[in-house]
């Protein structure tokens, strides 16, 4: 039999002779360490495989091994709560063998096999299942019940089933029969090729809104359950902790947060603040449902490039059972930056700014895998996709961004202004959007009150004509303007305050229930309404506000509880006590 053999070494991509049986996308082990790799492109002679791991010590003529197998990840309980690398190798069990850096070589099993499981067997002897039928379920976390499925390409009758008990993941649950005699056994885990979608019945229309708790998102611009929605900025404009904001409060069952080229100390802080954090929704550790792929800059760039489809194929497992499942993914331009990189070792030929043509191409079969399903086995699951965007220089212009655009519906532009004004989220208003509203206006008409949708539709026009009105401000200053625009700016300046801008570390504000935002617009378009009441019997703008009103309202997102927003309802006494006292002066 012939044997492959190294005949070329770029960094982590290698060029392999002397076997002709390799399989595009196949999984390889290299040389005597037996490092991960993947065949990447086969030529007449020789083939192209990028390793996944450091190649220091590789030298020409070293063995390449196939597996015959797709680069896959292995699916089952032990999942959440964990942290992997870009390609699904346990961060803590690695650092056990190894120390706190990853040595080339080590092979650790990506779950825990000894550890025994709660297994409640729901399938019954001589039961006929198919893929993605539930066999049987495992409490996985105090929150996520892990349901074991029939994998891929067996159906049958189950003519052996094991009783319900405590189990390791290599513990055969189940005997599968086909119609043709073969026998399959079914366990706690499965294998699935990273760069292949799971299949579903169906694609539904997503009607249901990302609860997250930050205002500027679920009142101005929200995102649906199963949609997809990019975070541009540039460095230092809070792309990191805006995704830690919705993975610590958003109500997805499950988040899948891909720290994809960050800084270390970045994924150090995700590590430190998700182990502390109680989930508002379980009582329970947030850990219980989250699970972090860690491929910080210092790692391999092949991996960092297959870490974006091990999250999402993590993902669609948890979706197929029946989990609304977010994901993080920070940064996308990184793992663009990556694909730049393998594509250069590659000699391939360069489009604008030196990435690959099929730059287009990747980033939409990634955010293609988001949508809010129908599963095989009948339940219904989404998967919603939020990327943070880093272009260099903050330019928004760059093909990484501009390419994004082209496939997600929710465009959240962080501003470096507002940053540097610390005004956090510095989300700008002005130019991100979202193409959900009219999917999801019906579920806030329904669930949190008729109104909705024209007051977020007031608040922004009100922000817009602010918008207008500083281009005349900053000419020939703001005391030449009429009362009514003089109103106008004040109204902005309690919008963007007392709404808009929110506090991640105050205990009121960095999580608000959809009621008590409600509530808020409700009161400050009142307290519009009835400033320009009295703008227009002639009481003139100086003079309200010496009244403190404006600041009062600034202040409910800090002086009201979210549990105890009866408090709320004082407000509109005390804007009609402020209306009588200068209707009445």
């Amino acid at each position: 039999m012939s044997q492959a053999i190294i005949t070329k070494i770029n960094a982590t991509v290698l060029t392999v002779s002397g076997y002709d049986d390799f399989h595009l996308s196949e999984m390889v082990t290299i040389g005597e360490k037996k490092l991960i790799g993947e065949v990447i492109k086969i030529n007449k002679s020789n083939a192209i495989i990028q390793v996944f791991e450091d190649t220091s010590g590789l030298k020409l003529f070293d063995k390449v091994y196939p597996s015959g197998k797709a680069l896959s990840v292995t699916l089952g309980p032990g999942i959440i709560g964990n942290i992997f690398d870009g390609i699904e190798r346990p961060l803590v069990s690695i650092e056990k063998q190894s120390g706190i850096f990853i040595s080339s070589g080590v092979h650790v099993s990506s779950l825990d096999e000894e550890k025994l499981w709660p297994v409640e067997i729901i399938a019954k002897l001589g039961d006929f299942v198919k893929h993605g039928d539930i066999i049987a379920t495992v409490r996985e976390t105090s929150f996520i019940v892990n349901k074991i499925m029939i994998p891929e390409n067996i159906s049958g009758q189950i003519i052996e089933i094991a009783d319900s008990g405590e189990f390791n993941i290599k513990k055969i649950l189940a005997v599968v029969k086909n119609k043709d005699g073969e026998k399959f056994e079914i366990t706690m885990t499965q294998t699935w090729p990273i760069r292949i979608v799971r299949p579903t019945c169906k694609k539904k229309s997503v009607n249901r809104p990302l609860i997250t708790g930050q205002r500027i998102i679920d009142s101005m611009f929200p995102i649906a359950k199963g949609g997809i929605a990019a975070i541009p900025g540039g460095f230092g404009t809070g792309k990191t902790m805006m995704q830690h904001q919705l993975a610590k409060w958003s109500d997805a069952d499950i988040i899948v947060y891909i720290g994809c080229g960050e800084r270390g100390n970045e994924m150090t802080q995700v590590l430190e603040d998700f182990s502390k954090l109680i989930d508002p929704r379980s009582g329970c550790p947030l850990m219980d449902r989250t699970v972090l792929i860690a491929n910080t800059s210092n790692m391999p760039v092949a991996a960092r490039e297959a870490s974006i489809y091990t999250g999402i194929t993590i993902a669609e497992y948890y979706r197929d059972m029946g989990y609304h499942v977010a994901i993080m993914a920070d940064s996308t331009s990184r793992w663009a930056e990556a694909l730049r990189e393998l594509s250069g070792r590659l000699e391939e030929m360069p489009a604008e700014e030196g990435f690959p043509a099929y730059l287009a191409s990747r980033l939409a079969s990634f955010y293609e895998r988001a949508g809010y399903v129908e599963n095989l086995n009948g339940s219904e699951g989404s998967i919603t996709i939020i990327g943070a965007v880093s272009p260099q220089g903050g330019d928004l212009s760059e093909p990484v961004t501009q390419n994004t655009k082209r496939f997600v519906r929710c465009f959240w532009t962080l501003d470096r202004s507002l940053a540097y004004a610390r005004h956090f989220p510095a989300i700008q208003w002005l130019t991100s959007y979202t193409e959900y509203l009219d999917d999801l206006a019906l579920w806030y008409e329904e669930n949190v009150g008729e109104n909705f949708m024209d007051n977020r539709n007031q608040l922004l026009k009100i922000l817009n004509e602010e918008s207008e009105l500083m281009e005349i401000v900053k000419l020939i200053g703001a005391d030449v303007l009429p009362d009514n625009q003089k109103l106008i700016l004040q109204i902005s300046k309690v919008i963007r305050l007392g709404f808009i801008q929110q506090n991640a570390y105050h205990n009121f504000d960095t999580y608000v229930p959809l009621e008590k935002q409600m509530k808020m617009m409700d009161i400050i378009l009142y307290l519009y309404e009835k400033s320009k009441l009295l703008i227009n019997i002639g009481i003139p703008m100086r003079v309200l506000n010496s009244s403190g009103i404006y600041d009062k309202v600034i202040s409910i997102k800090y002086d009201v509880p979210n549990d105890n927003l009866q408090m709320l309802d004082d407000y509109f006494l005390q804007i009609d006590n402020f209306y009588d006292k200068y209707k009445n002066a």
